[in-house]
């Protein structure tokens, strides 16, 4: 998921995603950690405080509140806590029922998943929630005329016929999910997926009352009085997608209200972290957006106010071969091993983040030994100054050229501005003749100028949406909507195909297959390159307890918060 997060936000900031992105959980399956409360133990008589009202800080606008349009940490973040699925994830990690019964139930050949929906859910304004709100908003995914971006890619050679739907060769009714009665679904695949029940807590398969959307029309979703919530708060302030503050307050018809403390969740938008930072130590916020500047980590190093961990977000260079410099192999190395990624973490976001060459995180994704991807495979893009400058000039001959000029797009946090620099001086320093025309620009504008392929160079973050590899390694398929940057290798998609159909089920050469197709796409091609692995540094106000981050999907959860005196 694109990071705002990532934020993610740095794009540093979301997600968060992105991709808000995008670590909570306590056990190895996802490499995080369970969330802790600081301070020790649970007190003998925690008493929880008169006023139940959280403020949060963060750095982005939400660019939309319609699961079916959401592409960013953000937007999941917030739909997390105002609508839910089937599934989601709890606070150790772990995928659990919602706005189902149970687990689900599986064929022999595990393609049918059979699920009983709970019979208490209701919508806010009192409808309730059916097996037929879910298929109508997967078909709205799929609908060619609804223009997802998520819908074809999420269930592209996954959900049964969603390829022949996207392409306009079968009708959405078709799609493999049928209401069996009120509250059962069935949802057939086209064969087995080995995440499959990761997978479906992703807020794209959430449901959508098909009556008040289509009441809305193209009002649906523009703002708070334009929704309907099923989760456990509703939205009663945000006026779209450029609105700074929006507020969140306790949804009672929600079937587990009797669980949430919390009555009101007011968030404003700040993208300065000083300033974050200084409204935390003022009491005007309980949570604070991710803090990537050393200085004021630094101030809060040792305080049980300071939550740090290092989460599976990446931080990448697009490269848009569009640009015909660009298509050129060695001018794409060149810019890859020009770039000192360790003195960018270190003395520039000085914030626990890891330098990275590779695009499947650190301590992310696990086979049935406990080993993470990244333990059994190695690492790309090495920086090598003289050897980038030897590449530069090779391929500015092979162009004929002497000088390239590029445009930079990045974002307008003061982290991103701060990064971007160090980005553009390094490059330009590196690799003479090279001149960076730098964009900074909000997180939405930065979404439509990638979709739309309208930069040279993108700096982007990716936040994972399941718990996978897979979740990294088919953004870069040929033609995929992800992809953005007109990248193509037939043997990166045939072994990432591969994976996702005859490996499905054979866990050591599916792995293999990966890991292959990510050399290819970083060793082979440089068709983009990876930057850093994030670490989370936000200020969490110690009477906040049961405040949940997650390794994939939403960056957090919280309604299991509760403020204690």
């Amino acid at each position: 998921m694109k990071k705002s997060k990532l934020s993610l936000l740095l794009v540093l900031t979301l997600v968060l995603s992105m991709f808000l992105a995008a670590c909570s959980g306590g056990n190895k399956d996802t490499g995080t950690d369970k969330p802790k409360d600081k301070g020790g133990e649970k007190p003998a008589a925690e008493q929880l405080a008169d006023k139940q009202e959280l403020n949060v800080l963060e750095s982005a606008e939400i660019p939309t509140m319609d699961s079916v349009l959401g592409t960013d940490a953000m937007s999941f973040t917030t739909l997390n806590a105002v609508n839910e699925g089937m599934y989601r994830l709890d606070a150790d990690q772990k995928v659990v029922p919602a706005g189902a019964e149970a687990m689900p139930e599986y064929n022999a050949e595990k393609t049918e998943l059979t699920i009983k929906l709970r019979k208490d859910a209701k919508w806010s304004n009192g409808d309730p929630v059916t097996a037929h709100d879910y298929v109508f908003a997967w078909q709205r995914a799929i609908n060619p005329d609804t223009a997802s971006e998520y819908g074809p890619y999420f269930m592209s050679g996954k959900i049964k016929n969603a390829d022949a739907i996207a392409e306009g060769k079968a009708k959405v009714e078709d799609l493999g999910i049928k209401a069996e009665d009120d509250y059962t679904l069935k949802i057939t695949l086209e064969r087995p997926i080995p995440y499959i029940e990761s997978f479906i807590t992703f807020q794209l398969f959430y449901p959508q009352n098909k009556k008040y959307v289509e009441e809305q029309g193209a009002d649906y979703a523009k703002d708070a009085a334009h929704l309907l919530y099923n989760g456990p708060f509703k939205m009663t302030k945000w006026d779209g997608p450029i609105a700074t503050e929006w507020v969140l307050e306790k949804n009672e018809t929600y079937h587990g209200a009797k669980d949430v403390t919390l009555t009101k969740i007011n968030f404003n938008v700040s993208k300065d972290p000083q300033a974050s930072a200084n409204a935390f130590t003022a009491g005007e916020a309980d949570i604070t957006p991710r803090l990537a500047q050393a200085a004021i980590i630094s101030q809060f190093a040792g305080s049980d106010e300071l939550i740090q961990y290092l989460e599976p977000s990446m931080w990448w260079l697009k490269i848009n071969e569009k640009n015909p410099a660009l298509k050129n192999i060695n001018i794409r190395k060149a810019i890859a091993l020009s770039i000192d990624k360790k003195a960018l973490v270190e003395d520039v976001l000085a914030n626990g983040s890891i330098p990275a060459g590779f695009i499947v995180p650190k301590e992310f994704a696990y086979d049935k030994n406990h080993k993470a991807f990244r333990e059994t495979t190695k690492e790309y893009q090495k920086m090598n100054k003289e050897e980038a400058k030897k590449l530069w000039e090779k391929g500015l001959s092979e162009l004929g050229v002497k000088e390239v000029n590029l445009v930079y797009v990045g974002q307008d946090t003061e982290t991103a501005k701060a990064t971007d620099a160090f980005m553009k001086d390094q490059l330009e320093k590196n690799l003479p003749g090279l001149k960076l025309e730098l964009n900074a620009v909000p997180f939405k504008i930065r979404i439509d100028r990638e979709q739309n392929m309208d930069y040279d160079l993108l700096f982007s973050g990716w936040g994972p949406d399941y718990d996978d590899p897979m979740t990294f390694m088919d953004l870069y398929l040929t033609g995929g909507d992800h992809n953005k940057m007109d990248y193509s290798n037939p043997k990166y998609d045939e072994l990432v195909k591969a994976a996702q159909t005859d490996l499905a089920a054979k866990d050591e050469e599916r792995w293999k297959a990966l890991q292959e197709a990510e050399k290819i796409l970083l060793e082979d091609d440089y068709a983009l390159a990876p930057i850093y692995q994030r670490s989370v540094n936000i200020l969490l106000n110690p009477k906040v307890k049961g405040f949940a981050h997650h390794a994939f999907g939403p960056d957090f959860s919280y309604q299991w918060i509760k403020i204690l005196k």
